[in-house]
């Protein structure tokens, strides 16, 4: 066991993975997640995050750099790392005949030390399908079951790709809450998903792969604060932008008129707002349809990317 397994279950240096023919999918790479933490994996399609994970599972050998998963290389000591992991496929293949609890029972047979199965089924709320054939399930019930079979082993780290694909919202939220619930139980999560809410409500920290690099690390508040934030109000009957405080002193990068309605960014929100109110007040004037945010991860999520395929943007780590 490595000295810093305690800390960062996954560390990954410089790791490339290349397909037949030459394709380079992951083009050097560098991050860690840490014990108990959830880490989202983000990036357009083709960006390479399913050619990382894949490596992180020990499903295929690295091309180049180095990865270990608890102190191991889950490639060529993956005796030592499966036991450990439990891992959620995009699309996992069930037979169809078989029912929900004899599949799961099934996966428990190749678990050590395995879950009771209602419980699990209980956990993923397949409790009252136990006897359903798997053919009869919905889409978004098999997303459970690839769940439940996953936290059957009770892994130390949890590998999810796209899990609440297919599901409604409630059973988005659901899971949403499972996953953290694990996470404050100390398991390590491993999250990939399209869903951008998603990873900005349940990752503590995340990373933006584009072309197969990563672009940008940290937390998400971290990441959305690479794009400015906005305020949009109405102008007061009779007044024009020109009556408003100075757009500069108030740290306001550029405005948009539409009519009545104004729109400012900036990357200083609570001085631009303040400034903006105190004026408002001291005129005597109200200021309709005020809208005050920050920016959301699906802005940095297009900014990056926009950034990185326009050839102007640079990759930057926080502070974990």
């Amino acid at each position: 066991m490595e000295a810093n397994e305690h800390e960062h279950v996954i560390e990954v240096t410089d790791l490339r993975r290349v397909y037949g023919g030459g394709f380079e999918a992951v083009r050097g790479i560098d991050f860690s997640v840490r014990r108990g933490e959830i880490f989202a994996l983000l990036g357009t399609n083709g960006a390479g995050k399913t050619s990382t994970v894949e490596l992180l599972e020990g499903l295929a050998a690295p091309a180049g750099g180095r990865v270990r998963v608890l102190g191991h290389d889950p490639y060529t000591e993956r005796a030592a790392v499966r036991p450990r992991t439990g891992v959620m496929l995009q699309e996992g293949g069930f037979p169809s005949e078989l029912t929900v609890a004899e599949t799961a029972r099934m996966w428990a047979g190749c678990v050590s030390g395995a879950r009771p199965v209602p419980d699990v089924l209980g956990l993923v709320g397949l409790e009252a399908k136990a006897g359903v054939r798997v053919k009869q399930l919905s889409g978004g019930q098999r997303r459970r079951l690839d769940l439940a079979l996953a936290l059957l082993g009770d892994p130390e780290v949890l590998f999810l790709d796209e899990p609440t694909t297919g599901l409604d919202a409630e059973g988005r939220r659901d899971t949403w809450e499972l996953v953290s619930a694990l996470r404050d139980g100390g398991t390590t999560v491993v999250l990939t998903t399209h869903y951008l809410e998603e990873a900005e409500n349940l990752a503590d920290r995340l990373a933006i792969m584009h072309d197969g690099r990563i672009a940008v690390t940290g937390t998400p508040a971290e990441v959305t604060a690479t794009e400015p934030s906005r305020i949009t109000f109405e102008l007061p009957h009779g007044y024009f932008v020109g009556d408003l405080p100075p757009l500069g002193e108030l740290g306001v990068s550029d405005h948009l008129v539409d009519g009545r309605t104004v729109r400012l960014r900036t990357r200083e929100l609570q001085r631009a707002a303040t400034g903006l109110l105190v004026w408002a007040q001291t005129a005597g004037v109200e200021l309709r349809r005020l809208d005050v945010r920050s920016a959301s991860l699906e802005e940095a999520f297009l900014g990056i990317a926009k950034d990185v395929t326009a050839g102007t943007g640079t990759t930057k780590e926080y502070a974990a």
